[in-house]
Parts: structure tokens; C-alpha cells; sequence
């Protein structure tokens, strides 16, 4: 009844296949675009959700100080100006004037600093909480001047402003922000405001009159949860969602195949910041062991995963930075595929196949463990060829894919696994402190797999504090080279964003610039003559 009920947003009048979905058509206000998304966000504080779907819904409802341009250049979003110390210490950031919430609440200096307040708060427990940590003191000499002075100039000081969504005092202050209703009726002060979230189905959002940045031009923006990739795809070609992102068979076959499909679907393709993983508890044997780590290692075909599974649309990587960028250590080579080094290295960690069925024992003890990971299919179904590599030396392999909400809350923040796979998607700053520093372990922080290294908290530490570019990169060289050492986690690939969009939506950068195809979705339009004939109460 829910898919009648949302689709009663019919077609364009004409048939489908008489509709010129390529005409070019002026920007004009109004419509529905709908996407879909596979997890449901947790609530929509992201600076406690740290997680992909909450980030991607409350960046259409928050602002924050600054942003990035198509280009990565810093620019203004609540911010009109900022000002940097002479000894780098002290930034002084200057509010737009007349700024609103979307309940027609002034937006002003003390919102900055509440939040500031917030997210360092102990209790709290944010794992952004280590950037704002280093501020020293935190000022609003007036309603629009917001003034942060740090002990020691903070490399990443900037572009941890452009991350923290700014929350309204006037709606939080006394709050638990865990327990806060808020997390799941917000108000905000950018493009668009949150009109109804019906759990397990649909969020609506719709254009905020308050916009602290000037009006979007479609008007509704719902996004419907669908677990399943696969029923996402069935719904873009029943003309029932208007974007999602693709699995590579889809992006590379189904739709080049199929004239229908692709008279009516713009496909895109970048390479994002992000890559997929396979992580360890190291906190539980016999990973603890870095001979069983590099012995996995070698026993995992890299490559027959990105052709295998991701059809070439990958990169193999050996560092946990974007290819091609100056973070990213062109010296440092993957793993390669090396079973008879993996077993090598297996028996030196004292496993031996005792009674002859296959699988290693150590001390009475059978080689087994279990992957978890979400239901994301081309991480199930790189867990399967891990499966049957890893049954190949010896090791006894178990696979499970939880819903996301339930991975999060029951294995990750609890640390109650043996493997993950997972995808870390970063940002343009190359400070890794929150992921890897040994202090960033505690329930809902990102040191979820334990890795404990004192010469990368130094260099951690040391990076966040550098401002020479070239003395930076030499010490995120370095990081990255140990960590490849240790292997706290196995690299499987960085892969592209594969990204179908209906052709009625217009007003998409194509070529992508560097920031992506979304840096400008507030300008993104459909025609009135390619819109459903929309219903009003969706």
C-alpha cells in the first residue's frame, strides 16, 4: 500500500516511451525528487549518529561554519569571514547577518558555541568530540563574532569547522542528546526542514523559507528506506525513485544493455574519498598476532574481489588515503596474493592441521571466526571469495550481514565481533586521529577494532600540529607505511561512487568536479513538463 500510496506521483502524462527526458529547459522552482537509501539514520545529531545515513539526511537540514566549493576550496556557510592569527592560534569566524532557524529563532554566535560546548562534552561521547578537544578557549565577543583560540596551531583546525553541523541552544540547552526528541524532529536552518519521518519506510523533507543560504529549487526531497539494492533498482526503473547509487553489474551492464533504461537514467562515476575494509578485533585472539594478520594478508586475492564482485571498478590500495593525492604514499605496494606465504607464516604462529580434516588448530583450538558486515551486497559477496580463500590455508570461515541499525548498536559500539567488513568514507583533511589514536576506543567512537600503536599516536598527534604541507605528507607517509606494517585492518579496495539519476532531474555537473556531482544539488531543477503529477501529502 505504501509504494500505491507514494507512486500515486504518477508519470508525466505522456507514455514513458514518448517522453523527451534530454530536452534542455530553464531552472524553475518546485517538484519531488526521491532517492532511496538501504539503512534507516539512527536520528539526525550526526555529531553522535557518526554514520554515513544520518550525515547524508541532517547535511540537508544543518549548515555549518564553512563548506567546500566544487573545487575543495573553503567557502562560507553560516560563516561570512574568518580571520587567522598572525601565530595560527586563534581563528575568528564572523556570522552572516539576519541568520535564522527554521522556527524563525535567531541563529547567532551562541549556537556555535552551545555546540562547541556539546560536542566535547564528556557525556556526549562524540566521536568528533578529539578536534574540538584542542580548542582552548571558545568566545562570541557579539551575536555574530565567534572566536576559538587553540593551545598550538591545529592543522586541521579549518576543516573540522566545515564538519560539525551547528544545532540550535534555544531547542537543546538542558538536553541528553542521546535521549533528546530532537534527534528525530529537528529544526535547522538550511535548505530544507524535516515534514514527516515515517520509521522503517520514508523521510520527507521540504524546502525551509528560512534557508540560512536562500531557497533550493525543489521544493520536496524523500528519501525511502529500502534495505535491498536489488528492490532500489526494480523501483528507478518503475520510474518510482529518482536516484540511487549502483552496484557495478547494473551501472556496467544492466543499464548500457537496455535502450529503455538508459533513454531515460544519466549514469555517473567518480572516484570518492572512501574505501572498503576488512578490520580485525584485535582485542581478540589470535588476531592480536600480526604473523596471523599478514598470514590473511596474503591469503586474500585483492584483485579477484574488485573484478569478482566490483566488474574492474575498483583500485587495489595500500594506504587509507584517496589515489592519486598527495596523502596517499606512492612507495607502499598491497599485499600481494601469496597462500603458500600465508600458510608459511600460520604454522610460525604455531597452527598445524593435527588431524588432517583441514582446518588449523592451535592449542586444542580450531582456526574459526565469524564476518559480520551490513546488508550491502558486494560486501557479502566479498566475504564469500574471502570465505573460500581463507578455507584454502586452512582457516574456517563463518559469514553473517545484520541490518544496520542492529550492526551498529549490537556489534560495533559493543565491540562484540571477531572481522568486519566495512567502508571508512573520509574527508579531504588527512588527520586520521579519530579512527586510529589509541585513545579513541571508548563505545561509539571509530577505534572500534582496538588498534593500539604508540608511533602512530605520535604521528597522529604530531600531523594534527604540522602546518608545513611537505613536512605533513612526510609524516602521513609514514603513518600509513606502519599501518601496512600492522595490518589492523586488510585493504580490499577504493572504489568508485556509481551513481543513477533520472534525466528529468537537472542542473548535475557532468563532468563531476571535484567535490561530486552533489555540491550543488540545492540547484538541481526538474521541468514542470518531466515532474509526476505530484500529489501534495506524500
Amino acid at each position: 500500500m505504501f509504494l500505491l500510496f507514494l507512486t500515486g506521483c504518477n508519470a508525466p502524462s505522456k507514455p514513458a516511451s514518448e517522453v523527451n527526458y534530454d530536452l534542455n529547459a530553464p531552472p524553475t522552482s518546485g517538484g519531488t525528487m526521491i532517492n532511496a537509501m538501504t539503512g534507516e539514520p539512527s536520528g539526525l545529531i550526526s555529531m553522535i549518529a557518526g554514520e554515513s545515513a544520518s550525515s547524508a539526511i541532517s547535511s540537508n537540514i544543518f549548515n555549518h561554519l564553512l563548506k567546500y566549493d566544487k573545487n575543495l576550496e573553503l567557502e562560507g556557510d553560516l560563516a561570512e569571514s574568518w580571520q587567522i592569527s598572525a601565530d595560527q592560534k586563534t581563528i575568528r569566524f564572523k556570522l552572516k547577518p539576519n541568520l535564522k532557524w527554521a522556527d524563525n529563532h535567531p541563529l547567532t554566535s551562541a549556537d556555535v558555541l552551545f555546540t562547541w560546548q556539546a560536542v566535547i562534552d564528556e557525556k556526549t561521547a562524540s566521536p568528533y568530540a578529539s578536534d574540538f578537544q584542542l580548542v582552548k578557549k571558545a568566545e562570541t565577543p557579539d551575536a555574530l563574532s565567534f572566536v576559538v583560540t587553540y593551545d598550538q596551531a591545529y592543522a586541521p583546525a579549518l576543516d573540522s569547522w566545515a564538519g560539525l553541523q551547528i544545532l540550535p541552544k534555544h531547542l537543546l540547552e538542558g538536553q541528553d542528546l542521546h535521549t533528546s526528541a530532537f534527534a528525530q524532529k529537528p529544526i535547522g536552518s538550511n535548505f530544507y526542514q524535516l515534514d514527516k519521518w515515517t520509521h522503517g519506510e520514508h523521510l520527507k523533507l521540504s524546502r525551509n523559507p528560512n534557508s540560512a543560504l536562500g531557497q533550493a529549487k525543489i521544493d520536496y526531497l524523500i528519501t525511502r528506506i529500502i534495505p535491498d539494492n536489488s528492490a532500489q533498482f526494480l523501483e528507478l526503473m518503475a520510474d518510482n525513485i529518482d536516484l540511487m547509487g549502483l552496484d557495478p553489474i547494473k551501472f556496467s551492464r544492466i543499464i548500457p544493455a537496455r535502450p529503455e533504461l538508459q533513454k531515460k537514467l544519466a549514469l555517473y562515476k567518480e572516484l570518492g574519498n572512501s574505501y572498503t575494509y576488512m578490520g580485525f578485533n584485535l582485542k581478540h585472539k589470535p588476531f592480536d598476532d600480526v604473523r596471523v594478520r599478514h598470514a590473511i594478508n596474503y591469503a586474500i586475492d585483492k584483485q579477484e574481489i574488485i573484478d569478482g564482485v566490483y566488474l574492474g571498478l575498483g583500485i587495489n590500495i595500500a594506504s587509507p588515503y584517496k589515489p592519486g593525492t598527495r596523502w596517499s604514499n606512492p612507495d607502499l605496494v598491497p599485499y600481494p596474493y601469496d597462500p603458500d606465504k600465508a600458510r608459511a607464516l600460520l604454522k610460525e604462529a604455531g597452527f598445524t592441521d593435527s588431524n588432517g580434516d583441514g582446518i588449523l588448530e592451535r592449542d586444542g583450538k580450531t582456526f574459526s571466526f565469524e564476518i559480520i558486515t551490513n546488508q550491502n551486497k558486494e560486501r557479502e559477496k566479498s566475504a564469500v571469495l574471502i570465505q573460500r580463500r581463507l578455507k584454502e590455508v586452512g582457516i574456517d570461515v563463518r559469514i553473517r550481514a545484520i541490518e544496520w541499525a542492529s550492526f551498529i548498536s549490537r556489534f560495533i559500539k559493543t565491540g562484540d565481533f571477531d572481522v568486519v567488513i566495512l567502508g571508512w568514507g573520509l574527508g579531504l583533511d588527512p588527520d586520521q586521529y579519530n579512527i586510529w589514536h589509541s585513545s579513541q576506543q571508548a563505545p561509539g567512537q571509530f577505534n572500534f577494532i582496538g588498534y593500539n600503536n604508540s608511533t602512530v599516536d605520535q604521528l597522529l598527534e604530531q600531523g594534527r600540529l604540522e602546518l608545513d604541507a611537505n613536512k605533513r605528507q612526510r609524516i602521513y607517509h609514514t603513518f600509513a607505511r606502519i599501518l601496512l606494517e600492522d595490518s589492523p585492518i586488510i585493504y580490499l579496495s577504493a572504489g568508485y561512487g556509481l551513481t543513477a539519476i533520472h534525466k528529468r532531474v537537472k542542473g548535475i555537473d557532468n563532468p563531476a568536479p571535484p567535490a561530486g556531482i552533489g555540491h550543488n544539488s540545492e540547484e538541481w531543477y526538474i521541468p514542470q513538463s518531466l515532474r509526476r503529477n505530484e500529489i501534495t501529502n506524500h
